[in-house]
């Protein structure tokens, strides 16, 4: 199933592309999915349950697509970047930012918000999975991003 998705995001206009890695890039998304955290918590110290929500989800996406740059893949599509990095990564790598993309919706579309108490929890694990690949990404070697863009191609 994971492979046919993969394909298919492979097909799309603005979906998964090989391109060159991209470094800067790669620290540029890290540095804004660290700062969108602290907007995060602003939000939820102001009580702005929505959009701390929302934030959080995006906080970690930078993160994530920072992993994505690094290694030389470009994506504009959400469920495409997840579904790539959860296929190069495992998807124990993806499951909270898959988590939180539910409850960004939820929020952003249909004004389902969690009480404070949830969103909280979502901030806390929002700065492991930011932590995690933080580390990942500053400690990716040349030989790990051809393997990573070896396993995608295959994948596709």
């Amino acid at each position: 199933m994971q492979n046919k998705k993969l394909k298919w995001c492979f097909s799309l206009k603005d979906g998964l592309r090989t391109v060159e890695p991209n470094e800067r890039l790669a620290k540029s998304y890290l540095s804004e999915a660290k700062a969108s955290l602290e907007r995060a918590e602003k939000n939820l110290k102001d009580g702005d349950l929505l959009w701390a929500t929302v934030v959080i989800y995006y906080a970690e996406y930078y993160a994530l697509y920072s992993f994505l740059q690094k290694i030389g893949i470009k994506c504009e599509n959400h469920l495409c970047s997840i579904t790539a990095a959860g296929i190069l990564l495992g998807t124990d790598k993806t499951k909270t930012i898959d988590d939180h993309k539910n409850k960004r919706i939820d929020a952003q579309y249909y004004m389902k918000v969690d009480k404070g108490e949830e969103i909280e929890k979502m901030l806390q694990e929002a700065k492991l999975f930011i932590s995690n690949f933080d580390e990942l990404v500053s400690n990716l070697r040349q030989e790990e991003i051809k393997v990573y863009r070896e396993k995608l191609k295959e994948s596709a």
